[in-house]
């Protein structure tokens, strides 16, 4: 199913920007002109204008030229969150040739092997990051160096074609060796001019730059807004992954419209605001947003999704007030196509490229990248013939799924390869996450898998209680039975005071812990009780196959050392202990004493006294 946004409906889209174009360096250009002591970027007290802006980057162009830079060959950036770097970074587009930034905090072998794949010759940082880097002396240009503030400003002819290479970024591979992102200045346009567009860009805004530098949203918190005669913040980097003192920071600064990464985007919106505040817009993306904003909140919220393959964003859509009516509790929708961009769902289960109302999520239009430099295996597999649209265009797989709904948007459903298979069900760990949203004291939640002492996979999900919220994991097993099958509901709850994040502010999975005794949700609430003589005979049972002396009614079975191989041997003693046909599948959904037991005199009718001795 194909879904598109055009200036009219049923328009059909021809992949060219909506504005003409106007690469970034004419955009600050006219703007310095006409407004040279206007503020371009501000960090802390340092204060660049747009006639400096100009007149530094427009130095390091003529530097970079006289260097002899090449067309499509990157020229690498790795340098502190700053003006000067923001500065660099357009006098490197100034002089006709792709950026290629890098975070300073990275390793050193990463950023070699960086460096190497990408084939950049130059290198832009200053004299501590290059010692920290062993960076080449013949191979660096310290931005802190004497000669280069010194150098004069000369005009610079350069011939921007739109299919030149704009930026290249480096994402994770699946084999552990990042891969570079191909975009070109078309698409980078087509970001800019939507942006603009869509949410009313003017001189008078001013914008927040709160993403890492090696993260894509970092190019679209900068660009569409320097290139319109906005004003860009910067703000330190500790109060960047903070959601109380980020809220302060864009209230002081009176910022009018923000990017925020998606975790803290929620916590934020848990917070007091003010009635009345300078910020119109909170714009959140990078992670599946789990929370509708409130009623009360003076700005107006924006999902957005997209993959570093296509110029940052690819659908767009305000999320508004939760509405109880909602069917199916549903997590906000990712939105709608951007302009000029189209969207198929590809059924994934249905051969060659069949439309569907649900699939992969793959996409089309300007913003799609060249490719993966020097992969040119992956560039095939990901980037295929778009068999809908001209000739020679392509379309992105992304290995997401989505569905359409009523309203023309897309839900995202989750990843493709983050898809669990337990027991032979296969599970979207976002519907799990869905759910569990729904419950009044969970503010957070991840849901993933764990293995038990034998190997054997279990549904796991970690969650962030709301303040003084105390919950079991039995009362959350009984509220997912009310939406979810059986063999969707975790084994095991892990209790977190809160979700580790990664730099860019996405969740980090790799900081999960292990489920211990100390850190899983009780079964129940804790109580010093005396065992029924169901209980007693289903724990003497546990023990004999567990090895050990004793244990709780209360007490998960497979937190104690219990496997699938272990349960079943359990089951069939159960069904020869009490003469009742009980299912393997009620262990996983039952796997205390107390639970079993409830469970057997249920099937029973009465509660059932087991005699003899243990086979």
């Amino acid at each position: 199913m194909e879904f598109r946004t055009a200036e009219e409906p049923g328009r059909p889209l021809d992949g060219e920007p909506q504005t003409n174009w106007l690469w970034i360096p004419e955009g600050v250009a006219i703007h310095a002109a006409v407004r040279p002591n206007a503020t371009a970027i501000k960090a802390g007290q340092n204060t660049v204008t747009y006639a400096q802006l100009h007149a530094q980057s427009s130095r390091l162009a003529q530097r970079l030229l006289a260097i002899g830079v090449h067309k499509d060959v990157p020229v690498a950036l790795c340098l502190p969150r700053s003006p000067i770097t923001i500065t660099a970074a357009l006098g490197i587009i100034k002089a006709g040739v792709p950026f290629l930034p890098m975070d300073p905090d990275d390793p050193p072998d990463r950023i070699a092997l960086i460096l190497e794949d990408a084939g950049a010759p130059l290198v832009i940082t200053n004299s501590a990051v290059a010692r920290q880097m062993r960076f080449s002396p013949d191979k660096t240009l310290l931005i802190d160096s004497a000669d280069f503030k010194t150098e004069a400003e000369t005009a610079i002819p350069v011939d921007n074609q739109p299919d030149d290479l704009a930026y290249i970024i480096y994402t994770s591979g699946s084999t552990g060796r990042p891969k570079g992102v191909e975009i070109t200045r078309r698409g980078l346009m087509n970001l800019i001019a939507w942006h603009q567009s869509a949410f009313s860009v003017t001189p008078q805004d001013r914008a927040s730059h709160v993403a890492g530098l090696s993260f894509d949203a970092a190019i679209w918190e900068v660009w569409p807004y320097l290139s319109a005669g906005a004003s860009l913040h910067l703000v330190d980097n500790h109060t960047r992954l903070s959601p109380e003192l980020l809220r302060d920071w864009l209230i002081e600064q009176e910022i009018t419209i923000s990017f925020v990464p998606t975790p803290i985007a929620e916590r934020m919106l848990l917070l007091e605001w003010p009635r009345k505040t300078a910020l119109r817009l909170l714009l959140t993306g990078g992670d599946r947003l789990r929370r509708y904003p409130s009623p009360s909140l003076p700005f107006h919220v924006i999902n957005n999704y997209g993959p570093t393959e296509c110029a940052v964003v690819a659908t767009s859509a305000e999320v508004t007030p939760e509405d109880p009516a909602r069917p199916n509790c549903r997590l906000p929708s990712i939105g709608a196509p951007i302009a000029n961009t189209r969207i198929y769902l590809i059924d994934p289960e249905r051969p060659g490229l069949s439309p569907s109302d649900q699939g992969e999520i793959t996409i089309a239009g300007p913003g799609v990248a060249r490719g993966y430099r020097n992969l040119a295996a992956l560039t095939a597999e990901k980037f295929v013939p778009d068999p809908f649209h001209r000739p020679g265009d392509h379309i992105y797989r992304t290995g997401d799924l989505g569905r359409l709904l009523p309203n023309g948007e897309i839900e995202f459903i989750g990843r493709m390869d983050d898809q669990i298979k337990i027991r032979g069900y296969r599970i979207e760990p976002g519907e799990v996450i869905a759910n569990l949203g729904r419950h009044p004291d969970i503010r957070e939640s991840v849901v993933t898998t764990v293995s038990d002492q034998s190997g054997e996979s279990q549904l796991a999900a970690y969650i962030v209680l709301e303040e003084n919220a105390t919950v079991t994991s039995a009362e959350l097993r009984q509220f997912l039975r009310s939406s979810l099958p059986e063999y969707m509901i975790p084994s095991v709850f892990v209790r977190l005071e809160e979700l580790s994040l990664t730099t860019h502010g996405k969740i980090d999975h790799s900081r999960l812990p292990s489920p211990e005794h100390a850190n899983i949700l009780p079964e129940e609430m804790r109580t010093e009780r005396v065992s029924t003589a169901t209980e007693r005979r289903i724990e003497d049972i546990a023990c004999h196959l567990l090895g050990c002396e004793s244990i709780g009614p209360d007490e998960n079975f497979f937190l104690l050392g219990g496997h699938s191989l272990l349960g079943a041997q359990l089951i069939s003693r159960l069904r020869a202990a009490f003469g009742v046909d009980i299912p393997l599948r009620t262990l996983f959904g039952a796997p205390t004493a107390a639970q079993l037991a409830l469970e057997i005199e249920t099937l029973s009718g009465c509660q059932v006294v087991a005699s003899g001795q243990i086979a």
